[in-house]
């Protein structure tokens, strides 16, 4: 029988950091074909650098509400870093889709 004191770790610190990036990775792909959608575009960059924008500000909002509205929370530049690693690659992930195959153009 093994003890639970034997088993490996998880840092907590990467598992929340992958959470925000993973968070902030389809929160940036959900904006983007939102905003492909709505401003029915063939032009896949101005959807594209608002919904970065719009994940990165957001990032950022959260972290301030978290340092000046609560008690229980505090802000991490390491979050927004993390945020920031998320919608990134949601970007990169975007381009190299549409790259290879033009998927984004046929949305």
């Amino acid at each position: 029988m093994i003890k639970s004191s034997d088993l490996p770790t998880i840092s907590v610190l990467y598992l929340d950091k992958a959470i925000h990036a993973t968070f902030h990775f389809v929160f940036t792909v959900l904006w983007f074909l939102f905003l492909k959608k709505k401003l029915d575009t063939s032009n896949s960059y101005k959807p594209l650098v608002v919904s970065f924008i719009l994940s990165f500000f957001f990032g950022i909002a959260i972290e301030l509400m978290q340092k000046f509205f609560t008690t229980t929370r505090s802000a991490d530049i390491i979050d927004e870093l993390a945020n920031l690693t998320g919608a990134t690659l949601a970007v990169v992930a975007i381009v190299v889709l549409n790259k290879c195959s033009s998927i984004v153009d046929r949305i």
